[in-house]
């Protein structure tokens, strides 16, 4: 028979089936004429009888609202328009990562287009996220007096006082945690504003790209009803919604609502490859098919990642803003360098984080842990790990000579953004910001010990004391028969797949391992076979080293469940389905 629920993986984690209402998936399916699989899963996933057509076609024109809906957006755009209309230069402050690296350049695009030129800061770690008297300064020498910032800025209290004493004008697209208290700027706009209406509550899960279109939306409609394009061609906004789309995927929000519209159309426009620097990035990374959230996710994003992580934090915006081939493919030359720079770094950190982590006890339910000198743009990528690994949320620390910079990853218990505030509030960190399952923060040396006891109490409150066991969540179970490209081509009208919208797991049981081997890098291929007849091809990536892999190259006698996803496979034309394995639990007699 096949394993229970209740039989650890050979990875050690419980599988559960995700639960969902009969009724409504049973509805959902004769009302929409779809398989009952793919029902239940819509159902699992929150999606109302009305709302399937939406979820599995987005549109952005149902799905936007007017952008005035949020705080702020009127009192911007109309001045945004104005410094337009005036052609004043305008400084653009953004973020090191991909969200900002999109958000600062959907911007820039923008504004080149209507011939206004713009200047932009992206600052390194060592001078830190968001704006800066450095930044100013630097605008002020240059004759800049309005800027606007990018994926930064909502609690930047300091930097925007000295701003306004310098006599700058401040606009702030962002969308981190707010407090209660906003700095003192001219505008804001912030879905996490707390004094928002929420009356579209899926808002307050945009990227900060998201809330830049949504800006330049507002722009060009402030524009066009002053008359501005009876001389000016009005630019295509919707050129841009690659770049929406790219930070969405890398910036790891919730791909429901407008999200959902945003990365469905933007991979389209990114599909028809006119940036030419994403272009040339995709090129590099050798994506020569169709992109899909996972191409974004998993080889564009960590390479434009890689220069605010290792190398020059500028090279992200600089690439998508570029109109140059050949200069686009050196900037993309350099990302992929920096990229394997990174990947060197980040497994030197880590190896050193397991040792300092697995010789020590720690009282309460976290990986908390802190090196001297370690790079400070891969931590947060380890904290990622060692939260996979352990199932605890990580936090990992670089100890500089000013001060500690530290990165965190969570699990769904435990609202890191919260967190960070209220370490804020009471002064053990100096500063931080982020969302639910990611933030940053830097504290004094002297405070990590007593930063590790309160987010040791902060997470054993939220998850009690009992060890945390993982659970693999899956939306299926099928015979092997059933695997075939016409349930994966039903699976893939749940595209795009990220947060919120995970790739569907399925279980298939009671199979074999036949003709397996090792490829690439410490990866397993083999073929699943059964009892019942029929094979599909499956993968297993980097596991080599582990016991699941051991088992799928070493037990071709035994049955195995398997658990994973099923993809399509059209290499060269052909209309096949590979199944990828991400955990196995031996059949129970």
């Amino acid at each position: 028979m096949a394993g229970a629920d209740n039989d650890k993986s050979l990875s050690g984690c419980l599988w559960k089936a995700i639960s969902y209402e009969d009724r409504l998936a049973e509805t959902i399916a004769q009302r929409y004429h779809l398989s009952f699989l793919l029902s239940s899963i819509l159902a699992a996933r929150g999606v109302k009888v009305d709302e399937v057509d939406c979820f599995l076609n987005p549109k952005l024109q149902q799905l936007m609202p007017n952008p005035s809906v949020m705080k702020d957006m009127d009192k911007a755009a109309t001045k945004i328009a104005e410094i337009i209309m005036q052609r004043r230069v305008i400084g653009v402050i953004g973020d090191y990562d991909v969200d900002g690296a999109t958000s600062s350049a959907v911007l820039c695009l923008f504004l080149e287009s209507l011939g206004v030129k713009s200047i932009v800061h992206i600052p390194d770690r060592d001078e830190g996220y968001g704006p800066s008297r450095q930044a100013f300064d630097d605008f002020k020498n240059q004759g800049i007096n309005f800027v606007i910032t990018t994926d930064c800025g909502t609690t930047a209290f300091e930097p925007f006082e000295y701003a306004a004493e310098q006599g700058f004008e401040v606009i702030v697209l962002d969308h981190h945690e707010a407090e209660i208290k906003l700095p003192q700027v001219y505008a804001l706009i912030n879905p996490k504003r707390l004094d928002e209406e929420n009356d579209y509550p899926y808002l307050q899960y945009m990227s900060a790209v998201g809330v830049v279109f949504m800006t330049v939306v507002a722009v060009n409609r402030q524009l066009r009803e002053r008359g501005f394009y009876k001389e000016h061609s009005e630019p295509s906004l919707l050129q841009w919604l690659d770049l929406v789309a790219l930070g969405t995927v890398c910036d790891v929000v919730p791909l429901r609502g407008l999200n959902r519209a945003f990365v469905r159309q933007g991979l389209k426009v990114m599909a028809q490859r006119g940036n030419i620097g994403l272009r040339a990035l995709a090129d590099k990374a050798g994506l020569n098919e169709e992109p899909t959230a996972f191409h974004l996710g998993y080889l564009l994003g960590p390479r434009i990642n890689a220069g605010g992580r290792v190398g020059d934090s500028s090279l992200g915006n600089k690439l998508l803003c570029c109109h140059d081939s050949k200069q686009a493919e050196q900037l993309a030359a350099q990302l992929n360098d920096f990229n394997i720079q990174r990947k060197d770094i980040e497994n030197y950190v880590l190896q050193e984080a397991i040792e300092k982590l697995e010789s020590t006890t720690s009282q309460y339910p976290i990986a908390f842990v802190a090196g001297k000198n370690w790079h400070q743009g891969v931590v947060g990528i380890v904290a990622g790990k060692l939260k996979e690994r352990y199932n605890v949320p990580a936090f990992v620390m670089s100890i500089e000579e000013d001060e500690v910079k530290g990165s965190a990853r969570s699990i769904p218990q435990v609202d890191l953004g919260a967190l960070i505030i209220a370490a804020k509030e009471k002064g053990i960190i100096t500063k931080g910001g982020g969302h639910t399952m990611a933030a940053g923060y830097s504290l004094n040396e002297e405070k990590i010990d007593e930063f590790q006891k309160f987010v040791g109490e902060y997470v054993q409150s939220r998850v009690g004391n009992e060890a945390i066991v993982p659970v693999i969540e899956y939306d299926g179970m099928i015979d092997l028969s059933g695997a075939t490209s016409d349930l994966a081509a039903k699976l893939a009208l749940l595209e795009p797949y990220g947060v919120g919208n995970s790739e569907p797991k399925l279980v298939i049981h009671n199979v074999y391992f036949k003709r397996a081997d090792i490829v690439g890098s410490g990866h397993v291929r083999c073929v699943l076979s059964s009892d019942s007849g029929g094979s599909v091809k499956a993968m297993a990536f980097r596991c080599a080293d582990n016991e699941v892999g051991q088992v799928i190259l070493n037990n071709h006698h035994e049955v195995f469940d398997v658990l994973g996803t099923l993809r399509r496979d059209n290499w060269l034309g052909r209309d096949n389905v590979q199944f990828i394995i991400e955990d196995v639990r031996r059949v129970t007699q």
